[in-house]
């Protein structure tokens, strides 16, 4: 009878891993098993065997009376505050993209952290997640209303930037999509490996450190730089040992207009170098929204917005990483409203849009 027992009981242990394995066998995983360690380790920001910000930067702080994050994921798990989603449609447009002339600057937002603009000519898509595909979408829920566009409304993309690893951020099914209409892809070191496994070429991706810049499309009337630039984030794809990838915001000129790609992460001094470094920029894409005391170093809080329009003195600014998923206990209106009581507080010409909507700069 024992004997029987132990036999179920690891048939069913055999069959959880197999289901375990099959699931991580899933695209979308990737690089897990990939990452070219090497190229990581001759980073000066790659020590004690993973990517480290420029200061401290605890991933989660807790708070008073908690016991650790544990309670604080079954909180946000469990709650049913109806303030966090919103009980209607919102309100977006779709517009016909691949008719915009790429010759105007402009800007279109997607909802959470994927937008479209131009600059110099040409096109440049940031994070894109259009493609709600499993497993993403066993995470990614978006609220109702936002989920309207599709890789194939994407017009042809002269550049894919793609701030970080996270699942919010760089979606298998939507970069698979638009794989062949992608002329160059930006990003921070170790997204590569995750592109060539999902079949990108050595010739459209451009994998840089912070403070590396790269100037492609030099043989146009205005050719593009990109530098890459800190921000205080983290990385983990997989359960596992986390920060095996980098995480980075980026600087992209062309014909003398300056746009930032702020990525994730919370508020540091980074704000004033950029000022420093590059004097006026015209467009700040900046984080708002997803943001709780729980996680305030590597997320943008509120104060931290305040602090980093402040530091940064864009001409104009367009937050983004809000409507679109509830992915933190706050009122899901709440980004909107304190970016437009900060703009108006400091007369920051704010770009606020709905999805869709087309925002020129």
């Amino acid at each position: 009878m024992r004997m029987k027992s132990l036999l179920i009981i690891l048939s069913v242990l055999a069959g959880v891993a197999g289901i375990v394995l099959a699931v991580l066998a899933h695209p979308a995983f990737g690089t897990f098993r990939h990452v070219d360690k090497e190229r990581l380790r001759q980073s000066p920001n790659y020590r004690e065997g993973m990517f480290q910000n420029q200061e401290p930067t605890p991933q989660f702080t807790g708070q008073k009376g908690d016991k650790g994050s544990l309670k604080t994921i079954w909180r946000f798990l469990t709650a049913t505050d109806t303030l966090r989603t919103p009980q209607e449609a919102l309100k977006a447009c779709k517009t016909d993209l691949q008719s915009l002339p790429a010759e105007k600057d402009w800007v279109v937002w997607f909802g959470h952290s994927s937008y479209l603009f131009t600059l110099g000519g040409k096109r440049f898509i940031v994070d894109p997640v259009l493609q709600p595909e499993y497993p993403a979408s066993l995470m990614l829920k978006p609220f109702p209303g936002t989920d309207i566009y599709r890789p194939e409304d994407m017009p042809d993309i002269d550049v894919l930037v793609i701030t970080h690893e996270h699942w919010d951020h760089m979606d298998y099914a939507t970069l698979r999509d638009l794989r062949t209409r992608v002329k160059k892809v930006i990003c921070p070191l170790g997204i590569a490996d995750y592109l060539r496994y999902w079949k990108y070429t050595d010739s459209q991706i451009i994998e840089t450190d912070w403070y590396e810049d790269v100037q492609i499309f030099e043989s146009s009337h205005s050719p593009i730089r990109i530098t890459c630039l800190p921000t205080r984030h983290f990385s983990n794809r997989l359960l596992g040992r986390g920060n095996q990838t980098l995480w980075a915001s980026f600087m992209a000129e062309a014909g003398g207009r300056k746009v930032y790609i702020g990525g994730d992460g919370g508020y540091d001094k980074r704000f004033k170098e950029i000022r420093e470094r590059f004097g006026a920029v015209d467009l700040a894409f900046l984080e708002n929204g997803q943001y709780n005391d729980n996680w305030r170093y590597i997320h943008t809080t509120p104060e931290g917005l305040e602090q980093a329009i402040t530091d940064l003195q864009a001409r104009q600014v367009f937050t983004v990483h809000h409507d679109k998923y509830a992915l933190a206990m706050h009122p899901w209106n709440e980004p909107d409203s304190i970016a437009r009581s900060i703009a108006k507080k400091h007369h920051v010409h704010l770009l606020d849009a709905a999805i869709g909507e087309v925002r020129e700069y």
